[in-house]
């Protein structure tokens, strides 16, 4: 059966962030899902006409300012429902318009494309992954060459642990991982990949982990590509 959906990725700016934006687009209704918007509307918007996307969807890994900033204008503009997940929203006190609070292994429909939320604290409390056929979204926990930190407000670099062991358990690895930042290599490597060449996928053991994500003096945090 061929893929329901298409999935288009942007760069976008503001200082020293540099933030990938995604759109996943249902085939056949044009309806569209946006997974943390930030900072460039004008290029979002242009994208969404370009394409001739009826915009849906915005889905909100965690809520962190570089990854809402847009929520709301793009909920005034287009009318979409944002989902975040209950315990995020919760715990930061994250409130919009058309908001939905989700949970962990719930089923999102867009149009004939299916979109799993998937809680994977660590980062933050309620950080979440959107699992479709063939890409994961996993904004600030995992990236392409490491993961997120784990020292800011409702961080846990034993959560993080156990949500990078349930993504190694869970998520085949021919599925390419799609992260909200990146540090050097492109977005988009099989997980697979990611397992040989990214050291926070390589540790089994809990205590090595922790003290590794911890570890002292870590530099260039925020030297993203």
């Amino acid at each position: 059966m061929s893929q329901t959906y298409q999935m288009v990725t942007l760069k976008l700016r503001h200082n020293y962030f540099k933030n990938y934006v995604y759109i996943i687009i249902d085939n056949e209704t044009r309806y569209g899902a946006i997974i943390d918007p930030a900072w460039e509307l004008d290029e979002i918007e242009k994208t969404i006409a370009k394409y001739q996307i009826e915009l849906k969807s915005i889905l909100l890994t965690h809520a962190h300012y570089d990854h809402i900033n847009l929520v709301n204008p793009l909920v005034d503009k287009y009318d979409a429902d944002v989902y975040i997940s209950a315990v995020e929203s919760e715990c930061f006190g994250f409130t919009c318009g058309n908001q939905i609070k989700i949970s962990d292994n719930q089923i999102l429909q867009l149009g004939n494309t299916s979109i799993k939320c998937m809680l994977t604290p660590g980062h933050t409390i309620g950080s979440t992954c959107f699992l479709c056929e063939k890409h994961i979204f996993t904004g600030d926990t995992l990236f392409s060459e490491g993961c997120g930190l784990c020292t800011s407000y409702s961080g846990s670099a034993e959560k993080m642990y156990h949500s990078i062991q349930k993504i190694k358990k869970e998520i085949p690895g021919n599925i390419r991982v799609y992260p909200a930042h990146s540090y050097g290599l492109k977005p988009g490597h099989k997980l697979d990949y990611l397992k040989y060449n990214n050291v926070y996928l390589m540790i089994d053991d809990k205590k090595i982990f922790m003290d590794y994500r911890m570890r002292k003096n870590q530099k260039n945090l925020l030297d993203f590509c």
